[in-house]
């Protein structure tokens, strides 16, 4: 994509954006917002939980594949590489046959460094994950598939993604089949942590380490378990994770994005202290505030209705934020630079209208101001559909999200929020 050809497309979709009617609200009562990406082809980041742009805040990462409307197969190929947010110029820096489109390929920043990225790919059977610095163009390959990196840089906590593509589709990758699938909680399955320099590697926390931690009503034996949704707390110390388990997993694929149990972990980085956070069953998108709490959708068991919640870490202690304001599910983070004051979150489409809105809420006041809303096509569905999964720059001064709003396919849209949280 050349300049001219952003520049032209921006424009357009810009103004087609700005003469759309918007329900409830003007579209001129919403901040600035523009397309940075493109398409035919298709691009996006994936989750909310990842470093999308480096120190600058101008260079943002992104995936770009050329079909939409299905399942990856093991031969379906990604582009990998990042936009310009100024020029619109688009870099490429390789591939990936390990990708979901839900999470991507798990590309995202090294913490620390505006010299190095990761993402995840597929070599000789088995899933691992290239480390490249953009400088020099000189890459390392990594023995095992990263989900999250320790904010300090120096590790990675890593997935069983072929069980998480075998026990839930979309969210775990396709062409390797799991090496336990016969077994419901294997010991050989389960959470690592990996250093980035050296790829040394070992299972800290395994599934049935998980199983071993008794629930009041179930036997987890009896059950297919998994992990899922790994974050790693900014003092890089402790984790979060879901522990996951459904009754069967020979069904169709797309009987495989629901139907679960959802129980919430922590942990310390080598596996230690484990900590029941959340054991109602009834848990969601979570995010670190800081190394002692964070925040989830979920319905404690003292609770008749699902909220979010502020949890404090390794204790029983919860209070719920935006009860009126928030009352769905949505990806929550941290606004950056404001003292945890501003929560952005986003909302599934609405039944009716299709429309899907990212948010901000002011804690302190419980005041939420909508960013925009945005159309979501029938067609974007189950486990290829486009949630927005809002994105702060570094600094806190915009929102990115995923949207196919546009009429291109899914691509990557900049708001302004620096009018409202300065």
């Amino acid at each position: 994509m050349n300049r001219r050809h952003f520049l032209r497309t921006t424009a357009a979709a810009s103004a087609a954006l700005a003469h759309t009617p918007l329900p409830a609200q003007t579209a001129t009562s919403y901040p600035p917002i523009r397309p940075i990406t493109s398409g035919p082809p298709f691009h996006w980041f994936g989750y909310y939980d990842k470093l999308q742009f480096e120190s600058t805040n101008r260079y943002a990462l992104t995936n770009q594949v050329d079909f939409e409307g299905r399942s990856p197969t093991p031969t379906d190929s990604i582009k990998v590489g990042m936009i310009d947010t100024q020029t619109g110029q688009w870099t490429e820096f390789g591939t990936s046959t390990a990708w979901g489109w839900q999470q991507g390929c798990m590309l995202q920043w090294v913490p620390g460094s505006d010299d190095h990225i990761i993402w995840n790919d597929r070599e000789n059977g088995q899933y691992i994950s290239r480390i490249l610095n953009i400088k020099t163009r000189e890459q390392r390959t990594l023995p095992l598939a990263i989900y999250s990196l320790s904010p300090d840089g120096k590790y990675a906590v890593c997935a069983d993604f072929a069980r998480i593509d075998f026990c839930r589709s979309g969210y775990g990758y396709s062409g390797i089949d799991a090496a336990c699938k016969d077994e419901k909680i294997p010991a050989k399955s389960g959470i690592w942590r990996m250093d980035l320099q050296t790829g040394e590697h070992e299972i800290i926390f395994s599934l049935a380490d998980a199983a071993a931690v008794k629930h009041p009503t179930i036997d987890l034996s009896e059950k297919w378990n998994w992990f899922n949704h790994l974050l790693v707390a900014q003092d890089s110390k402790r984790v979060i994770f879901l522990h996951r388990w459904r009754d069967e997993v020979d069904i169709p694929r797309d009987k495989k994005t629901g139907g679960f149990t959802t129980r919430m972990f922590t942990i310390n980085i080598d596996g230690t202290e484990p900590h029941v956070l959340e054991p109602s069953g009834v848990v969601s998108h979570f995010i670190w505030r800081d190394p002692d709490h964070l925040v989830a959708w979920a319905r404690p068991e003292a609770e008749t209705e699902a909220r979010v919640i502020l949890y404090k870490d390794k204790t029983r202690e919860y209070t719920k934020i935006g009860v009126d304001t928030i009352p769905r599910d949505g990806h929550m983070t941290y606004v950056p630079n404001t003292n945890n004051e501003w929560m952005l979150c986003d909302t599934y489409p609405d039944k009716v209208t299709r429309e899907q809105t990212p948010f901000l809420l002011h804690i302190a006041t419980d005041k939420r101001i909508d960013l925009g809303k945005f159309v979501l096509p029938a067609d974007y569905k189950g486990e290829f559909r486009c949630d927005l999964h809002p994105r702060c720059t570094n600094d806190g001064r915009k929102v990115i999200i995923d949207s196919p709003h546009g009429g291109q396919g899914r691509q990557m849209w900049e708001i302004d929020i620096s009018g409202i949280v300065s």
